[in-house]
């Protein structure tokens, strides 16, 4: 990330410190989002989550992420508007908030109906960031109904062009000042770019200390296209997922050393070294204030050859999106072979 590129974004509120202030990136539309982001994706979102939200933004979090798969879409809106209330922050453009196109969504005459209702939900005129949640369609047996595994008809093919058209068309509403993708590999991303008018801002993808998706950095360095992480501190499953990131035995001697987190050598590792965005999802008040402190120091050359050395691996495969009557009919044909 070039230092041209970061800047301090919204006024830090009487609970924020100057040491927490987020810095931001500047997307390829002009607009600035800081690069740590607040994730409210949960298999189980707590009941409280709208004043969780509140807190993080009292904390000096200025980046919600959300999506409509999430259901957390209606916290955030709540949390936003209390945050506009209650003074935590000036205005609603004090604040980034992104979400997400639902895969039963992705058909191009849904995109921006499904935008619409994402923001009724969300309580907002606009979005700063909507992302096309994975290259992938599901057609539901009820169209009606929720997403779940009983409710899944097939996997459809994905009509890349014609989703990013509809993406594009909200961006042009106004409905999304910056547009963009999550889950795409360096293979689709290159097609994307190769058809899009209004470019990707942004690909959000899993990336950690255990997967460091080089090939996905580079296509979107050479394009403009900020990458931002998932999963930054692990996740799905023990031995590959949240073991791989917070168990690390590279990591804690690195962590103890330095007198700091494991979360905030893998987090501060990502925005230095990998020069990323991050979303960190945590609910825990002591670990909000503690993923925020990492914009102060520095890792050093032995950190960086230590963490350098950890093994790499995807956790999140994508088994959900394979089917032998689907486009996808092995975890290589869903990541183009970036496995």
């Amino acid at each position: 990330m070039a230092a041209s590129d970061v800047q301090h974004g919204g006024a830090a509120t009487a609970t924020a410190t100057a040491a927490n202030v987020v810095p931001c990136v500047t997307l390829n539309t002009g607009h600035a989002m800081p690069v740590l982001g607040f994730g409210t994706g949960s298999s189980s979102p707590p009941a409280d989550l709208p004043a969780i939200i509140a807190r993080a933004v009292c904390l000096g979090y200025r980046h919600i992420d959300t999506a409509a798969v999430y259901g957390t879409e209606g916290a955030v809106g709540a949390a936003v508007a209390e945050a506009v209330r209650g003074g935590a922050v000036a205005s609603r453009g004090d604040l980034f908030v992104t979400t997400k196109l639902s895969m039963v969504d992705a058909l191009p005459a849904r995109v921006v109906t499904a935008l619409r209702e994402s923001l009724t939900r969300l309580g907002l005129d606009y979005v700063d960031l909507f992302l096309v949640h994975w290259p992938v369609t599901i057609a539901k047996k009820d169209p009606a109904g929720e997403l779940s595994r009983d409710n899944v008809d097939r996997m459809v093919p994905f009509d890349m062009e014609g989703v990013w058209r509809g993406m594009e068309e909200c961006h042009r509403l106004g409905l999304a000042r910056s547009i963009g993708v999550s889950n795409f590999s360096a293979t689709k991303m290159s097609r994307l770019l190769a058809l899009a008018a209004v470019p990707p801002a942004v690909n959000q993808v899993e990336m950690n200390v255990g997967w460091r998706q080089e090939k996905v950095r580079e296509v979107c360095g050479e394009s403009g296209v900020v990458v931002a992480a998932y999963s930054p501190l692990g996740a799905y499953g023990a031995h590959w997922g949240s073991d791989a990131v917070m168990k690390n035995g590279v990591l804690h001697d690195v962590a103890a050393r330095r007198e700091k987190t494991i979360a905030q050598v893998a987090l501060r590792w990502l925005y230095e070294q990998q020069g990323v965005c991050v979303v960190a999802r945590s609910f825990n008040e002591d670990r909000m204030k503690q993923n925020m402190d990492i914009f102060d120091w520095e890792l050093n050359e032995e950190d960086k050859r230590m963490i350098a050395g950890i093994p790499q691996r995807r956790a999140s495969q994508g088994e959900y999106f394979v089917s032998p009557d689907g486009p996808y009919k092995s975890i290589h044909d869903l990541w183009d072979g970036e496995i």
